[in-house]
């Protein structure tokens, strides 16, 4: 009997242009949680595809038990005991939590004796006692639609659990959750490690792995770099191994300079009486204005208000004095502001279409000639000339945006904002689901932006990103603003005296 639940030897896998995987190991114990780490682009997102039956790979094999096993397709990985939470949540927004959990293996009874159909009652049942076994407080008939993407992943994560699984992938599980959440997530995994179930733990977070974590692999370029006791890691450690060198500062130097007022928003109040109410602050020219708060704080609910595509009551918006009329995101991109959303698959990207089409997509009518024909020779240039001053990791502007690390893509979405050259930019989680050092490339086009004079409103859950980037903190609770604080004064104290701060 093989000490390893699961083992994959000498993985490879290709795409067109880019090799992914280039003989990559893992060996996976029951029992104990085994964080992957590396940059986005590492390869480690394709590895656990591999894994459970959504690529095939080129070269390799995967072990069960020490025996060989082919795993053709999801279905057929949950069978044989494998179950995976993806990085972008892909639920079905119009169906209810229990449908969603249970999807493609629901609960049948005979119908007249004879034909199978869904046991609904059943279902609802077996979904309460799974949510409250994973301490989640939702009800089984909920639509999954009306969850905020925290509450989705916790679906998603519950789905899991329900497959009685011996190897459970978690791709980034807390990017989007509280810390309550965080530590409820955790209380499942020690209770999924004493039932011996393997786990592999993908996050981008140095203090969870080093929490929680028994091993750790690390990756770099497709390529194994090797695996160590997660004891044995520190964090610069486990950073350097990552990048291959040393990362001393994770924030660029701040070199903007605030001038004058440019952006008043006044008793801005949502059409919702429990979302965002009586919101009033302002925004200079070249300033980043952290946002900061609880899950729950209205924070996205405020700036999609902000940006049309949330009805709002009363409340004034003004651009250096002149006031805005906003009731859809055409009349806020037409007006200078752009917002890079927090949910990049579902309200991002174009997953189908190119890198070139993502880009330009928003600006198109800047390039129309005769008879409104594309000019594509202007396109194209501006797309390399985003690819170039973004970094962007692509084999060419025609690769399909699905096949790029999610650090590419958000790249990609900024590009596509910057190619409006707009005043405002809000930027909600803009480093969601990025490696360090994806992370650290992000600053720097956020502060370059800044120095050039863009005022920038900046949405995010880590403290530390609130802290190192902004030069004004402005805190939420429960819809409104409780009060701001200068960048050079804000602590995660200060920060969460005021994001506590109820009614």
């Amino acid at each position: 009997m093989s000490e390893f639940v699961l083992e994959m030897r000498d993985v490879c896998k290709s795409f067109p242009g880019v090799k992914a995987l280039d003989h990559v190991q893992l060996k996976l114990r029951p029992g104990k949680v085994h964080c992957l780490m590396g940059e986005n682009g590492a390869g480690k997102s394709t590895l656990m595809k591999c894994m459970f039956g959504i690529y095939k790979m080129d070269e390799g094999q995967i072990y069960l038990d020490g025996e060989p096993v082919t795993i053709s397709d999801p279905m057929d990985a949950l069978k044989k005991g494998i179950a995976m939470v993806h990085q972008e949540l892909q639920p079905i927004p119009a169906r209810t939590i229990g449908e969603n959990i249970f999807l493609g293996r629901y609960p049948l009874k005979k119908f007249l004796g004879f034909w199978p159909i869904v046991d609904h009652k059943k279902m609802y049942e077996d979904t309460a006692a799974l949510l409250k076994k994973v301490r989640m407080d939702f009800d089984p008939k909920e639509k999954v639609g009306n969850l905020s993407v925290s509450q989705m992943q916790s679906v998603e994560i519950a789905k899991a659990v329900s497959a009685n699984c011996r190897v459970l992938i978690l791709d980034e599980p807390t990017s989007s959750l509280t810390q309550n959440e965080v530590d409820a997530l955790f209380r499942i995994v020690e209770d999924l490690k004493a039932e011996g179930v393997a786990i592999v733990y993908i996050s981008h977070k140095m203090d969870e792995i080093l929490r929680i974590g028994d091993e750790v692999t690390i990756m770099r370029d497709g390529t194994y770099i090797g695996t160590w006791p997660a004891k044995e890691l520190t964090t610069d450690d486990i950073i350097t191994k990552m990048v291959g060198r040393e990362l001393t500062n994770l924030y660029p130097p701040r070199e903007n300079v605030p001038g004058e007022v440019v952006f008043e928003v006044e008793d801005f109040t949502s059409i919702n009486p429990r979302s965002f109410r009586h919101v009033n602050f302002n925004l200079r020219k070249g300033e980043i204005l952290g946002v900061a708060g609880l899950v729950g704080a209205q924070r996205t609910e405020l700036t999609e208000g902000l940006f049309g595509t949330r009805s709002h009551t009363s409340g004034t918006i003004k651009y250096k004095g002149k006031e805005m009329k906003i009731s859809r995101p055409k009349d806020a991109i037409d007006q200078g502001i752009a917002m890079l959303t927090e949910d990049r698959r579902g309200s991002g990207i174009l997953g189908v279409l190119s890198v070139a089409d993502n880009i330009s997509i928003s600006s198109l009518d800047q390039y129309l000639g005769v008879l409104n024909l594309i000019k594509d020779k202007a396109v194209e240039k501006l797309v390399q000339d985003n690819v170039k001053a973004m970094n962007i990791k692509t084999p060419s502007s025609k690769t399909a945006i699905k096949s790029l690390s999610g650090g590419n893509q958000q790249k990609v979405l900024v590009g596509r904002w910057l190619a409006n050259n707009p005043d405002v930019l809000i930027l909600d989680e803009p480093t969601r689901g990025i490696d360090v050092g994806a992370k650290y490339e992000i600053y720097c086009i956020i502060a370059d932006l800044a120095k050039q004079g863009k005022s920038i409103i900046m949405i995010s859950s880590e403290m530390s990103e609130i802290i190192g980037m902004s030069d004004r903190v402005m805190v939420m609770c429960d819809g409104r603003v409780t009060g701001f604080i200068d960048g050079k004064e804000a602590t995660q104290e200060n920060i969460m005296a005021l994001a506590t701060q109820f009614e």
